[in-house]
């Protein structure tokens, strides 16, 4: 990707997060003072005394939502209440998950349950996805309540499958991607379908623009777990091979557990094991995926994937502009910029 390129990405993105930080700072505000504590701390609005503080996700989501409503014909600004509401679900999953996983660090700073306590971080995470369905009810439009109902839906099914095969002593490859599916890319898709529902879309262009937020949201996990494995921790915000060490069976893991070799089944071995992973092993179990040649692959799946949302936007009729725009964030998602 070019700097070009990826500076419109990174300039839609900033430009989008300051949009909608007004409408999530009130949603967030109308919230109990407890609940509010955490929302707020999760969303980056405030330190954990409730300070103001600077730093928050990259805002792909909203994103997607309000390019998508200018791609579909529309005015972006009629995407807020679904770039809003798609933000707010996606924080409410992050805090819930970051609670399934045990995670101590995001985004450089510790999470949020081990700030205030496991109850408190699960209640703020229920209080944020009921924001986000009063959020989207704003639209105006029963069809985009009703898509990104089904769309929480798909997404808790993934956060259900990821818990199962953190249990289950191996996993293979079609299950790892099915959670994927669930958990990423659902709410990907139901972005760019709620951006063009309340554009006025067709339902030939809202299927496009779904089925392209289906394939970047794969894209873009395909990346996420290649960094949780390889990933620069000054990037990454966790610790070095973060992955590893809680045995998460991602998607490189589940293409290196079927792997039929030496190190598929060493590695195999290993993750049958019910001994927690060591610092010293990390460098041995990733050495173990390379070998299996799960970096490759998975970095391939992502292109390819890329290349797939990629054709959704061909022949849409959408606006040269703004197709343009989906086009490079493809391309980041899939970490073409790296």
């Amino acid at each position: 990707m070019t700097a070009t390129r990826t500076d419109s990405v990174s300039d839609a993105m900033r430009s989008i997060s300051q949009r909608i930080e007004p409408e999530l700072r009130a949603a967030v505000d109308a919230l109990d003072e407890r609940n509010r504590l955490v929302a707020g701390y999760q969303l980056g609005f405030w330190d954990a005394e409730g300070e103001p503080a600077t730093g928050s996700g990259k805002g792909l989501r909203p994103t997607l939502a309000m390019v998508c409503a200018g791609a579909a014909g529309g005015d972006r600004d009629v995407a807020v209440p679904a770039a809003v509401a798609v933000e707010l679900v996606h924080s409410f999953s992050l805090l819930h998950d970051d609670v399934m996983d045990m995670d101590t660090t995001r985004r450089h700073r510790a999470t949020a349950w081990t700030v205030y306590g496991l109850d408190a971080a699960i209640l703020a995470g229920d209080a944020l996805l009921l924001l986000a369905m009063q959020k989207i009810a704003e639209g105006g439009r029963a069809e985009a309540a009703e898509r990104l109902a089904a769309d929480v839906h798909r997404l808790l099914a993934g956060q259900a499958a990821d818990a199962e095969l953190e249990r289950a002593p191996t996993a293979t490859l079609a299950a790892a991607m099915d959670m994927a599916a669930g958990k990423t890319a659902a709410l990907c898709a139901g972005a760019c379908a709620l951006g063009a529902i309340l554009a006025g879309a067709s339902a030939e262009v809202v299927g496009r623009l779904s089925a392209y937020g289906h394939h970047l949201g794969l894209a873009y996990q395909l990346r996420d777990d290649l960094l949780g494995v390889w990933g620069d921790p000054r990037q990454t915000g966790k610790p070095v091979g973060s992955d590893v060490r809680s045995r998460k069976k991602s998607i490189p893991v589940a293409y290196a557990l079927q792997h039929d070799s030496a190190a598929g089944r060493r590695l195999a071995a290993r993750y049958s094991s019910g001994d927690p992973v060591t610092v010293q092993e990390v460098a041995v179990i990733t050495a173990l995926l390379h070998q299996c040649g799960a970096d490759e692959w998975t970095a391939e799946r992502a292109e390819a994937e890329c290349e797939a949302a990629l054709a959704q936007l061909d022949g849409a009729g959408l606006d040269p502009g703004e197709r343009d725009l989906l086009a490079a964030i493809a391309a980041f998602a899939a970490g073409r910029d790296r």
